[in-house]
């Protein structure tokens, strides 16, 4: 991979260790994906948050980058292992959250923004299409590429990390529109589509390729939800929509393979993911809740009263519970506004053994990553649960 002067004197150590190290691991992630020059980047959003899933390993590697590394893009966190304020009430121990703040810390010293959500697009991280970023949240990153039109690879937390240092990332991939063109069309078929199993049986048959959707007309929120799920269910780091994502039109769909999914895919997808019948925990918000979701919900259940045992979490960002005041209390009622974290990446298998979710993504990874049996409603569901 060619690197200009510049790149070159941050690779000999003349701007630092730190800097010398993540310009030693892009040179490296280029030449195995065979990228030919490093591109300026926008932003940068970086996993590897959780104390739970980076452990003192990561620390040790975070450690060593903030002695004299510094971001030079703007650059926001995924969810922590815990909500920063509340988590003596989410059960967190002592010895984790002190080292999961240790970890926040950490990376502040780079010169990160702490939010730590997964959805900075609704929030201060908010890139431009045709720009360059670095992403390494699976469904954040596949809504920046579908929804937004921005450029970036399906990053991984180091990558990310060293692109936000150095400003610049290997041109390969997704940085490259060629690459970008769809690879098979998904003809929906039906209405009163449920967006999370939409995605959790497009990306069983998508896996790695880019598919192209027809006959749905999904708003934000909706978007959102389809493409978490296919992150998770394949590995599907872009989508288009048609007449909807900003590059659907730039591609033609001729000769492609096309699957129909409609009403008896999505309750086979539904059957796959339930594995459980009684939840101790009621999660919603994977990916956080945006401002519309919290209002919906909040007016759901007003005029209800609680009812049942199983705990409940409503997970957002802490930039999006700013501004529902109102509509927080009335979510208060039923549960805990849970801020910074998810129940995924928390440590959840320590107090429950089965959630319920309305999320497509989280119905994979809470088997996966957290030990569970699982309970799939839709938010109507998830709200008939819990009044």
């Amino acid at each position: 991979m060619h690197l200009n002067r510049d790149e070159e004197a941050i690779l000999a150590g003349e701007k630092g260790e730190g800097s010398r190290k993540a310009m030693e691991l892009l040179v490296a992630l280029g030449d195995i994906y065979g990228a030919e020059r490093l591109v300026p980047i926008s932003c940068a959003h970086l996993s590897g948050v959780s104390y739970k899933t980076i452990a003192e390993g990561g620390i040790s590697l975070l450690e060593d980058m903030a002695l004299d590394a510094r971001v030079c893009v703007p650059t926001t966190l995924n969810p922590a292992g815990m909500d920063r304020e509340r988590w003596k009430e989410m059960g967190i121990s002592p010895r984790f959250a002190d080292r999961q703040d240790h970890i926040i810390k950490c990376y502040e010293r780079l010169g990160v923004t702490s939010d730590c959500s997964c959805t900075p697009y609704l929030g201060t991280n908010v890139p431009k299409r045709g720009q360059h970023i670095a992403w390494a949240e699976s469904s954040a990153l596949s809504f920046a590429n579908s929804a937004v039109g921005a450029k970036t690879n399906r990053e991984g937390g180091p990558g990310a990390l060293a692109a936000a240092i150095i400003g610049r990332t290997p041109e390969y991939g997704l940085h490259i529109d060629a690459n970008r063109a769809p690879g098979v069309v998904i003809e929906v078929e039906g209405d009163d589509i449920d967006y999370s199993m939409l995605g959790q049986a497009a990306g069983a048959v998508a896996g790695t390729r880019i598919p192209y959707f027809k006959g749905i007309r999904p708003t934000v929120d909706q978007l959102k939800t389809l493409a978490a799920a296919m992150a998770a269910s394949g590995s599907v780091a872009m989508f288009h929509v048609e007449g909807i994502t900003p590059e659907a039109d730039a591609f033609s769909v001729a000769g492609l393979e096309r699957v129909a999914i409609g009403r008896k895919e999505l309750d086979r997808a539904r059957e796959q993911v339930n594995t459980g019948t009684d939840p101790e925990l009621i999660a919603f918000g994977c990916p956080h809740l945006s401002v519309d979701e919290i209002r919906q919900l909040a007016s759901m259940l007003k005029g209800r009263s609680r009812r049942g045992d199983a705990e409940v979490w409503f997970c957002t960002s802490r930039h999006t519970l700013a501004q529902c005041p109102r509509e927080s209390k009335e979510l208060e009622r039923f549960g805990k506004l849970v801020c910074d974290t998810c129940m995924v990446v928390t440590p959840i298998e320590e107090r429950f053994k089965c959630t319920a979710t309305n999320s497509g993504k989280a119905c994979n990874y809470l088997a996966t990553l957290c030990s569970q049996k699982v309970v799939f409603r839709d938010a109507k569901g998830l709200v008939e649960m819990i009044s």
